[in-house]
């Protein structure tokens, strides 16, 4: 059953995070900046979430914001390593050096 996911998300700076909510609770991605990078570090989901479809949506609208911030985007987590061979559009998003 395919559904259109309609999603909000709120960049939390002092909680350096981006948050979007689902019937399940919060979603986030932890982030931190270092001069023109974010590094993506961790995604915190509820107990027994595991729609992998809304967080790779929440990772393509994460990753929208960095291309027009335009910020170089450092995946630390292999959960977003993984989004990232999946999705190869997204490579010159990587900063010169990194390879996945």
């Amino acid at each position: 059953m395919e559904q259109s996911i309609d999603m909000e998300i709120k960049d939390n700076t002092f909680a350096r995070q981006f948050e979007a909510t689902t019937e399940e609770g919060l979603v986030s991605v932890e982030y931190s900046f270092q001069e023109r990078k974010i590094f993506l570090t961790k995604i915190n989901t509820p107990d027994h979430f595991d729609n992998e479809e809304f967080i790779a949506r929440l990772l393509t609208e994460i990753l929208a914001i960095a291309i027009e911030k335009k910020l170089k985007v450092v995946p630390i987590l292999p959960k977003i390593v993984s989004f990232f061979k999946k999705n190869p559009e997204y490579k010159e998003l990587l900063p010169p050096g990194i390879r996945l």
